[in-house]
């Protein structure tokens, strides 16, 4: 019998985590071969290797590379479903940059249905994967680079991870890449030498498929799809440069290892007034520069930052957490209070249209079909999430990066 990945884990001593040499990952690394190739660039401000559609691997570090190089972030979008899905290529399409479709356990199960049990995951997995081919299916046709991406995923939920790692192992055995380009393991409530130490033992499997791992040190705060850190200690939410450089010296040691760190700097999921909530991006600036110094590289920025609890979040620190690297920011809040303004405003405008199926204002024998198709008012939550998105585009320096 086949085991899950987190089931041989979770026998495994905690002992087994602990800190190991440092050394500079550029060293072990210094064989792989850049991707880029003579041939022609499906975008002119991209390297050659990243493509419309579904972007993994080393196109897929070429690109992070690329937002990192020059001064972007890619919003990284929480679904629900087809519709918001489409929102997201549908916005990228008319900002002209990538995206990054994310899917939640809970979004999983949504997906697949949430009248089925969910029994050891199933609906969560299936959900995402049914997903995941929808986004393969019509990317391309959008024209612009597309991130399949998974968000928390705590201890407790790594099965869901498993079973996501083996759609993406068997569809790399066809097509040669894996299903999806990255997923998130959030460990963060675990000690460090247990979070990354799981996260080591994912990376050497994702690794084999060209999987990029995303972890998170510290904690966010808040609550996001049954994750809830609202009455976290605050002084979780701040992360030390030596936790993350810890993190880069172990996950380094995996050959092939690519990976994104979610460190917290006072990051909280939701929207909150001004004022409550105290983000510090200068604390990935110091992470970068302690790194630097450890490795002894000109690299001024060695480490791929991810911004999570970004809702409601000023520009100006925005943009200089994207000056200490980071190149991707999680979007949720926003989006969805978007979605439902769409399709609040769109009950408001028609609302004597939708009280019955015939009979309105204009004549009590008119039928209201074209008013109460459910495509109407899906396709205005789907317009107002997009125009939101390219709101978050402009924020994240992300428009027109393509071409």
């Amino acid at each position: 019998m086949k085991l899950s990945l987190a089931t041989l884990l979770f026998a495994a001593s905690a002992d087994a985590f602990a800190p190991s040499v440092s050394f500079s990952r550029s060293a072990l690394t210094g064989m792989k071969m850049s991707t880029e190739v003579e041939t022609e660039k499906a975008f002119k401000k991209l390297p050659a290797s990243v493509k419309p559609g579904v972007v993994t691997g080393d196109a897929l570090i070429d690109l992070l590379d690329n937002a990192k190089e020059f001064g972007y972030a890619i919003p990284g979008v929480n679904i629900v479903g087809s519709n918001s899905i489409n929102s997201c290529m549908e916005a990228a399409a008319s900002y002209g940059g990538p995206i990054m479709v994310t899917f939640s356990k809970g979004g999983g199960q949504f997906i697949a249905g949430k009248s089925l049990a969910n029994d050891a995951d199933s609906a969560s997995i299936a959900g995402c994967v049914a997903g995941a081919k929808h986004v393969r299916e019509v990317a391309k046709l959008y024209g612009v680079p597309v991130v399949l991406h998974t968000d928390h995923c705590q201890k407790a939920w790594l099965p869901w991870i498993d079973g996501l790692l083996a759609a993406s192992q068997d569809y790399f055995q066809k097509y040669g890449e894996p299903l999806f380009s990255s997923h998130m393991l959030d460990l963060s409530e675990e000690p460090l030498e247990e979070n990354i130490g799981i996260c080591k033992k994912y990376m050497e499997e994702f690794a084999k498929v060209n999987i990029l791992l995303e972890f998170e040190l510290g904690v966010t705060g808040g609550e996001e799809d049954g994750v809830d850190n609202t009455d976290i200690d605050s002084s979780r939410l701040y992360t030390q440069p030596e936790e993350v450089w810890y993190a880069y010296q172990e996950l380094s040691q995996v050959p092939n290892a690519m990976f994104t760190c979610a460190a917290s700097f006072g990051n909280v999921h939701g929207v909150y007034a001004p004022g409550n909530v105290d983000l510090q991006p200068v604390i990935l600036h110091n992470s970068q520069s302690y790194i630097k110094e450890k490795l002894g590289t000109d690299d001024t920025k060695p480490m791929r930052f991810v911004f999570h609890g970004g809702s409601g979040s000023s520009v100006e620190d925005i943009r200089y957490a994207i000056e200490a690297g980071v190149i991707k920011m999680n979007i949720d809040t926003d989006t969805q209070w978007a979605y439902w303004d769409g399709v609040r405003e769109y009950e408001a405008k028609h609302h004597d249209y939708l009280q019955g199926q015939i009979g309105n204002p204009d004549g009590e024998d008119i039928p209201n079909k074209k008013y109460y198709d459910p495509r109407m008012s899906l396709r205005a939550g789907e317009e107002a999430m997009a125009k939101r998105l390219i709101k978050a585009a402009e924020d994240l320096n992300c428009v027109n990066v393509l071409n």
